[in-house]
């Protein structure tokens, strides 16, 4: 595997790992807890960054709106083991696609649906500041509205 995507696999397992260690914090009662009424509640920010690294390479893959509507709707994650359990598959899921990856493939542009074109490796990055953008979401949402610090370290 090219160095550089086994680095970057290596910083979006730091967010996963980091991730299911803040859910491990939570109580699922926890999960309903919205602080801003029209924006999502934890459990729903949860159940969407678990489902982050096979959407976003669906997405790279060029993926229809229709086909990512599809994606969405097969999915029904509630509990917090099941979010653990979803992220940590669709973790494995990207790095098995990642290893498969080809130099020239990684350098190839592709589009999403909404016009956006990178690379592989570009889509690769923006998994990584997907998850943490969304986990500071979730740690700025449980210690700023909840005082309910995770006390987890963010970085290695």
């Amino acid at each position: 595997m090219n160095v550089y995507c086994r680095s970057t696999l290596h910083q979006i397992e730091v967010a996963v790992e980091s991730i299911i260690d803040i859910m491990d914090g939570l109580k699922e009662e926890d999960l309903n807890m919205r602080p801003t009424p029209s924006k999502h509640s934890i459990g729903e920010l949860l159940s969407h960054i678990s489902l982050i690294c096979m959407a976003d390479d669906l997405i790279a893959g060029e993926a229809s709106r229709e086909e990512m509507d599809s994606y969405y709707r097969s999915k029904s994650i509630h509990t917090l083991d099941d979010m653990r359990v979803e992220l940590r598959e669709n973790f494995h899921y990207l790095k098995k696609q990642v290893a498969a990856w080809t130099e020239d493939m990684l350098v190839e542009e592709t589009t999403a649906y909404w016009g956006v074109t990178y690379t592989r490796f570009e889509w690769l990055v923006e998994v990584a500041a997907h998850l943490y953008h969304h986990r500071g979401q979730l740690h700025s949402m449980l210690v700023h509205c909840y005082d309910k610090d995770p006390r987890v370290p963010m970085f290695e």
